[in-house]
């Protein structure tokens, strides 16, 4: 398939690594940008992760989706020399190293814009590239912890828990990406590259901002209310009749009205109690008792039922069979099938946002180590084939 998308014309470096640097890739890749991805002989940690087919990785099937995969040993001279003639011929690079590792190699901001002035350089860290912190080992979870999001993060009688999935290692990628499309649309208007400082831990206390300010005026520190959100009432997952749960948003006077005719208690919204939001935050907790027992009378399939009747805001918790099993996620084609040499094809998610003249699209998913190093060797860099294998009999490539 060819190209398509916004950022069609333009060429990616991502010698990032694990999940981070390549989710920011991988979005760059699914709106059109060539990315070429450099990752070790041995192959990227994120090949370990997560389950595998006849050692095939499928967690590297969906992030490496839309990629040119080439090997070249970075520990190497002779490797990173390969990686800034690159580097001269791409708009981004893409990096997650610890602060001052590419300066060390000679791949460092002051090295590359000399070469290229044009360039945008997206650096992912834990903790950014300058401040006491920055030489910290920050992986995702660690700087989690570190911008506040973990503390908030399960029961408020327990440890605080975690999410299933690399969250903040997506969140930061995710704000390089943005970062470096930002950047473009700038070069555009100066001519210019930049750097973009896309931190872990900043990325996460991004998503922090409802409290920063209620500790600043009000010195009110936030603690982990399990299911229910803080200043949202009601909005918490309830019991069922039939073992499960499901979740009930309801919190704007209008939607908690629809929900008191809905229960059959509609002297409820006139409570003074409850009448008005803030009422309802005072008094959560008599408030969720009673819909947990209105909610225990009945099944989950009946309360879903219920709930779309009078369009209040209320769901089962998913697990990825029901995604699957789901009619809204077939239709809407959230879930698609790309291209693999290995596995004929392999699910992963669509393509998001959805553009309506420029989307972008999944081409083929992530390949073997190396299976690019030579084709990129020599279209980009322009290296003969007698060259090319040298490097690899020397081991710089693979």
């Amino acid at each position: 398939m060819e190209r398509q998308g916004p950022l069609a014309g333009y060429r990616v470096l991502e010698i990032g690594s694990t999940v981070a640097g390549p989710f920011c890739g991988r979005m760059l890749a699914d709106f059109g940008a060539e990315v070429i991805k450099i990752e070790p002989a041995e192959g990227d940690p994120v090949r370990t992760m997560g389950k595998s087919v006849d050692g095939h990785s499928l967690y590297a099937a969906s992030i490496f989706r839309n990629k040119r995969l080439v090997a070249i040993d970075l520990r190497r001279p002779e490797g990173r020399a390969l990686v800034k003639a690159l580097a001269a011929k791409v708009d981004v690079l893409v990096e997650n190293f610890k602060p001052g590792t590419l300066e060390k190699w000679g791949l460092g901001w002051d090295d590359l814009s000399k070469i290229n002035s044009r360039l945008v350089m997206v650096r992912i860290s834990g903790f950014g590239q300058d401040g006491p912190y920055s030489q910290r080992p920050g992986y995702g979870v660690v700087c989690e912890a570190v911008s506040g999001l973990r503390h908030l993060t399960g029961d408020p009688d327990r440890a605080p828990s975690r999410v299933g999935v690399s969250m903040t290692d997506y969140i930061a990628g995710l704000h390089g990406a943005y970062g470096a499309v930002m950047a473009l649309m700038a070069r555009d208007k100066t001519g210019r590259g930049q750097v973009i400082d896309a931190a872990l831990y900043e990325s996460a206390f991004n998503f922090m901002e409802v409290w920063i300010g209620a500790y600043q005026k009000l010195g009110f520190v936030p603690n982990r209310t399990g299911s229910r959100l803080i200043g949202s009432t009601p909005n918490n997952l309830y019991p069922t009749a039939d073992g499960s749960y499901i979740h009930i948003t309801a919190m704007a006077d209008s939607l908690f009205r629809r929900l008191c005719g809905a229960m059959g208690q509609p002297q409820l919204a006139d409570d003074e109690r409850f009448a008005l939001h803030a009422a309802r935050n005072d008094n959560h907790e008599a408030l969720d008792a009673i819909i947990s027992a209105w909610t225990q009378q009945h099944t989950l399939a009946d309360l879903e039922a219920k709930m779309d009747a009078v369009s209040v805001p209320a769901t089962r918790i998913f697990t990825v069979e029901d995604i699957f099993n789901d009619p809204h996620y077939r239709e809407r084609g959230s879930i698609i099938e790309a291209p693999d040499q290995h596995l004929g094809s392999v699910a992963m998610p669509a393509v998001v946002p959805r553009l309506s003249d420029t989307p972008g699209g999944v081409r083929h998913a992530g390949r073997d180590v190396g299976q690019d190093s030579r084709a990129v060797l020599r279209e980009v860099l322009g290296l003969e084939d007698t060259r090319i294998d040298a490097l690899t009999k020397e081991g710089i490539v693979a």
